[in-house]
């Protein structure tokens, strides 16, 4: 007979303490929030959480690489149904956000997370990591897309570089400035170019 478990794995906590930590900088601010108050809210002691990681910095970096994982493996299954750009794109419009990761169900969290660690130099390497690995899932999609509308972008790298930072400048301005930056301007945006490069290569 297998023995019940009865205490959470190593990614049970640092999933429960992921979620923590989002509702806790969303609430308090990051540079507000404290070690004690997000094991707490997770339901755990310090030294659980000092068990999974070094410091508050050490848990955004992984929260950060979690949500590129998770957003690459979704996008990437989301592409294999949907290989034609305008229902992959509508597809992504309509996916279950509150199934994603907490960084996922709060896109705004997430730049302000992005720009705390770029505030470090010496992290900056690792934001650089995950932005790659998001570019180069983006190239995959724009490369596969466009092909099976019979189209083939010289580089479609730098279409993928030019989404991403339409995306990420978004986020910023919505930040900034929720008033005049409604929540689906990159949608918006996506749509505007994607009628752009279809009446360039003439199509219908």
């Amino acid at each position: 007979m297998s023995r019940v478990r009865t205490r959470p794995t190593r990614d049970d906590t640092r999933d429960k303490l992921f979620g923590a930590a989002a509702q806790v900088f969303e609430e308090q601010g990051i540079n507000a929030a404290s070690i004690e108050t997000i094991a707490a809210a997770a339901g755990f002691t310090r030294g659980a959480f000092y068990s999974n990681f070094a410091s508050k910095d050490e848990l955004i970096v992984a929260m950060l690489e979690d949500h590129v994982e998770q957003t690459i493996r979704r996008n990437l299954d989301l592409l294999a149904k949907h290989q034609d750009l305008r229902d992959y794109i509508h597809a992504f419009r309509n996916m279950d956000r509150a199934r994603q990761d907490p960084l996922g169900r709060a896109p705004l969290l997430h730049m302000e997370m992005i720009l705390f660690v770029a505030r470090a130099e010496k992290r900056r390497p690792e934001l650089a990591k995950r932005l790659r690995a998001r570019r180069q899932m983006l190239t995959e999609i724009i490369a596969i897309t466009s092909k099976h509308g019979g189209k083939n972008f010289e580089n479609p790298a730098w279409l993928a570089a030019i989404f991403l930072a339409l995306e990420d400048g978004f986020r910023l301005h919505r930040l900034i400035d929720p008033e005049t930056t409604p929540a689906d301007s990159f949608f918006r945006a996506v749509d505007d170019l994607q009628d752009a490069v279809a009446e360039k290569f003439d199509v219908k």
